[in-house]
């Protein structure tokens, strides 16, 4: 593979302890179940300290390394796991020590969204599967090349949209799509959250223990400012997507699987920062838009600063309603508003989603997945192109066979961005 993102390969007596550590490993873990054992690397210990927590209780799964430029983070991480694992995982900064590893076989991208594409591409090429969060990519550019390095290497690349496996929502799409409310021609769906100002930060100098050129990664370099680190980031275009690729991606993923769509033709958007005057750069009140051929819509209302009206999704059909939570459970009403039934199993998925994907990995099915990168994309494409569209201030038309905008140059300048030299995707 042709590879500008600078892959190290570690010589020296990094070589010499990893194959002593992997001889260790290679006894302790390895035998009679051999055959079925998962050995994985997670990069970011913030939401991965809960997804190493989630792998390592799994029959057969090794936690071998904890990633993370942060030196506490990463110890904190692997302190976590003690006791959960046959061995302690070690402790590393650069998640290329983990795909350097040819025994591991899964790396688990937590990392800020900046990292998802890169780091997955990286990975399948070097034959790792991976499980990337949501959202899948930083920009829409980089979900199509995720899906190709996927399919170029054969590997199983799930997106952290859980719910895919959750019981209670599998069959409340299957109702959706059995006809329960007749056709659907309406997906309305919300996040609601109470969070504070990030206020003005100041430029200073980087706190001891954080690597922050390793954090920045493909990220062209910026100087560091002391509210941006460790959950800022979300607000800023240059590593984030806003609240709604952080946590629509979430609704908007089974608005897309209970109207059975794909690409929209037409993008509107807005909003802005209402709330609070500080140095967020993504709207706090946000409402986006999308419609589909067939005469179907999706809408997405977020509110960052408010928690009042609660719902997480919504069905319209011909024949009645379904709301569905985000617990699994729905509500099914008839054309009257009258509540026919409430029905699902209550779970958000979280553990079911894990044994899809090891399933997938040991029966080498990598597409049999309940979120399968292709389906991640498009999903998280449509919060990509509603954040195009609040950004230039315009409605976009879209082309539904691939999802690409059409006549517009300018919203065209967001479909990729701009990468440090050396560290540019390619497959």
């Amino acid at each position: 593979m042709a590879q500008q993102m600078n892959r190290r390969t570690f010589l020296g007596t990094a070589a010499v302890g990893g194959m002593a550590a992997g001889a260790l490993w290679n006894g302790a873990v390895h035998g009679a179940e051999a055959s079925k054992t998962v050995v994985a690397g997670v990069m970011g210990l913030s939401r991965g300290r809960s997804l190493a927590a989630s792998f390592a209780k799994q029959p057969g799964v090794v936690i071998k390394y904890v990633c993370d430029p942060d030196q506490s983070r990463a110890e904190g991480g692997a302190k976590m796991l003690e006791g959960m694992a046959v061995k302690t995982p070690q402790v590393v900064s650069d998640f290329r020590r983990i795909l350097d590893d040819a025994e591991v076989d899964l790396l688990i991208c937590a990392a800020p969204n900046h990292w998802h594409a890169p780091a997955t591409i990286l990975a399948c090429a070097a034959n790792k599967h991976v499980y990337v969060e949501k959202p899948c990519s930083h920009n829409p550019h980089e979900g199509e090349l995720m899906v190709q390095a996927a399919r170029k290497n054969n590997r199983a690349v799930q997106m952290g949209a859980q719910r895919r496996s959750a019981p209670g929502t599998i069959e409340a799409m299957q109702k959706l799509h059995e006809g329960i409310i007749g056709r659907v021609y309406l997906s309305r769906s919300w996040y609601n959250n109470l969070r504070p100002s990030i206020g003005t930060g100041k430029a200073t100098a980087v706190p001891a223990g954080l690597d922050y050129e390793l954090w920045q990664g493909p990220a062209p370099r910026k100087a560091y400012v002391d509210n941006r680190i460790p959950y800022n980031w979300h607000w800023f275009w240059h590593w984030g997507n806003g609240e709604l690729g952080n946590n629509g991606v979430h609704a908007l993923d089974l608005c897309r699987w209970g109207l059975d769509v794909d690409f929209p033709t037409r993008v509107t958007s807005s909003g802005g920062r209402y709330r609070w005057e500080d140095d967020q750069e993504t709207p706090d009140t946000h409402t986006v838009c999308l419609e589909f051929e067939g005469r179907r819509q999706i809408t997405w209302q977020g509110l960052s600063c408010n928690k009042h009206d609660r719902k997480f999704v919504a069905f319209y059909g011909e024949g009645g309603t379904l709301e569905l939570e985000g617990n699994g459970t729905y509500t099914v009403f008839d054309l009257q508003d009258k509540e026919v039934g409430k029905f699902g199993t209550p779970s958000v998925g979280d553990d079911e989603h894990i044994v899809n994907l090891l399933d997938a990995i040991r029966n080498d099915q990598p597409l049999a997945l309940n979120a399968e990168i292709a389906a991640g994309h498009k999903s998280t494409l449509l919060c990509h192109l509603g954040n195009i569209a609040h950004r230039i201030e315009r409605t976009l038309k879209i082309d539904p066979q691939n999802g690409h905008i059409l006549d517009d140059a300018e919203a065209m300048t967001l479909w990729r961005r701009e990468y440090e030299k050396g560290w540019e995707p390619v497959v």
